[in-house]
């Protein structure tokens, strides 16, 4: 889920954070008497997905009852009274990562409102590239919105229907958006879930005990004892119904093949998921094999940069014969959010995450492998901080190819000034850095850890524009401000 730019003055992406942050997580079942507490517990398991908001919305067969609130699932959904306080066979809910806007309650998932043919609630991964364009058009013709999220486009989008069931209206609303999604609704008729034409974010099927579950990944299934049944296809919506019936209103028919975000296996992805039919974890411990074979170094020990390192790691160690260690130790039990405003605050702060593990490194020409470098920040402190334990050389290594373009579709990052490979050879990274050799695995071998076969440049199997610009959908919003951006420009030029 994301936000289109609010007038909240927020910074939403930390200047000093060099990791890529998640994006958001969907959770949906219907027909079972335990709805919110099984819902709560589908959400823990995606709660990686995003910290900064969650939210349940159930219906008991006459109402709908919903909350919403700001941190971790744990700290809100977790009392005893939870059934009492959301009532119902029927829930969905959701975990925010605020990919833009402030992290404020209004934009907090699920939205509620109530439209011809009753209630609607709904909650949305992923970024609408047209959304600023729908907005204006809605707004211009009398519509007024209470949050800036752009889940609240389609919201307004279904208001305007008038298909006869509120499947129909989310049909038709969809066939105005543009970009990536998946999403959530819960209505009186069933519990509704959508995934975009592409297939750009995921969105799983599975049952318990006869009643249809639906999830970002399937570990949230995992949770609840579910089984997986299949992925919901590119372009399709599905209506669960009470009684176990899972009615496929609309099945993919987009012109262009399905390309799943490649960063669900890179970074996202919780490792023990399964994603289009493959084990995360497998994948990212192909990566490293890959990675192994095309850039390993004269070194004795391999160190992952915990956690996301590690299956990665794990695969360069067996690939090249050098032992895996764990030279970096990190503690768990620090927030997320930590963030001091001097340079010595924020080197304390990488070393309250992370401490190095001086009896595996002393001496060693040790190889840290890491999922991916967005700015390099992080990465040149704990390279210090190996060197500073004693390392005789540290070789860089990461397990995804360089980041050079933005992203667009829901997840977090600087604009392409601010990535560190758009703007610098691998030597000027390597020497800001700190290391003594710095490799990135190639898009080939990204692909090959994927699926076994290499990358086709006349239709590419995944989204991969992060790597090489080539993006799956047309970017409406990032066009229309460029173009104003240019007209601005030239006007100040021609003065």
């Amino acid at each position: 889920m994301s936000d289109q730019p609010p007038s909240d003055p927020v910074c939403w992406f930390d200047p000093h954070e060099d990791r890529l942050r998640e994006e958001c997580g969907v959770f949906a079942i219907s027909g079972t008497p335990e709805a919110a507490v099984l819902t709560a517990l589908g959400l823990h398991a995606l709660q990686h997905r995003g910290q900064e908001g969650c939210g349940i919305a159930t219906y008991d067969g006459a109402r709908f009852h919903h909350e919403r609130h700001l941190g971790l699932v744990g700290d809100s959904f977790t009392q005893a009274d939870l059934p009492q306080r959301l009532p119902g066979t029927s829930a969905i809910g959701h975990v925010r990562y605020a990919t833009q806007g402030g992290t404020i309650l209004r934009n907090v998932q699920p939205l509620f409102a109530d439209v011809a043919g009753g209630g609607i609630a709904i909650g949305h991964n992923g970024n609408i590239t047209n959304a600023r364009m729908l907005r204006e058009m809605l707004v211009e013709t009398g519509a007024i919105f209470q949050s800036t999220s752009d889940t609240e486009v389609v919201l307004q989008l279904i208001a305007r229907s008038r298909a006869p069931r509120l499947v129909d209206r989310v049909r038709d609303a969809l066939r105005d958006v543009e970009g990536a999604y998946a999403l959530v609704c819960l209505t009186h008729q069933g519990v509704i879930g959508a995934r975009d034409e592409q297939g750009i974010r995921p969105l799983v099927l599975g049952r318990l005990s006869g009643a249809p579950v639906l999830a970002s990944e399937t570990c949230a299934l995992d949770m609840i004892g579910a089984a997986f049944e299949r992925e919901i296809e590119p372009g399709e919506i599905v209506l669960c119904h009470d009684d176990g019936r899972v009615e496929s209103v609309r099945r993919g028919t987009s012109y262009r093949p399905a390309r799943p975000c490649a960063f669900e296996f890179v970074y996202f992805a919780r490792p023990d998921s399964i994603v289009q039919g493959r084990s995360v974890y497998s994948v990212r411990k192909r990566m490293g094999i890959r990675l192994a074979q095309e850039s390993r170094p004269e070194a004795d020990v391999i160190v992952p940069v915990p956690d996301s390192g590690v299956p990665a790691a794990l695969g360069f160690s067996e690939a090249s014969g050098l032992p895996y260690e764990l030279g970096i130790i990190r503690n768990h039990y620090v927030g997320r959010t930590f963030i001091e405003p001097t340079q010595v605050g924020r080197t304390i702060g990488v070393r309250r995450k992370h401490s190095a593990n001086r009896g595996v490194l002393e001496g060693k020409r040790v190889v840290l492998v890491d999922d991916s470098i967005v700015r390099g920040t992080t990465s040149r402190k704990i390279v210090q901080m190996v060197r500073d334990a004693g390392a005789a050389e540290v070789h860089l290594r990461s397990a995804s190819p360089p980041i050079l373009w933005p992203d667009f579709y829901g997840i977090d990052m600087p604009d392409r000034e601010q990535l560190f490979a758009a703007t610098h050879s691998i030597e000027e990274m390597a020497a800001a850095i700190g290391c003594d050799s710095l490799q990135f695995l190639s898009v080939d071998g990204m692909y090959w850890a994927f699926s076994g076969a290499v990358r086709d440049d006349q239709a590419p199997q995944y989204s991969d524009h992060c790597f090489t610009g080539d993006y799956p959908t047309r970017l409406v919003d990032r066009d229309r401000a460029q173009a104003d951006k240019d007209m601005q420009l030239s006007f100040l030029v021609d003065a």
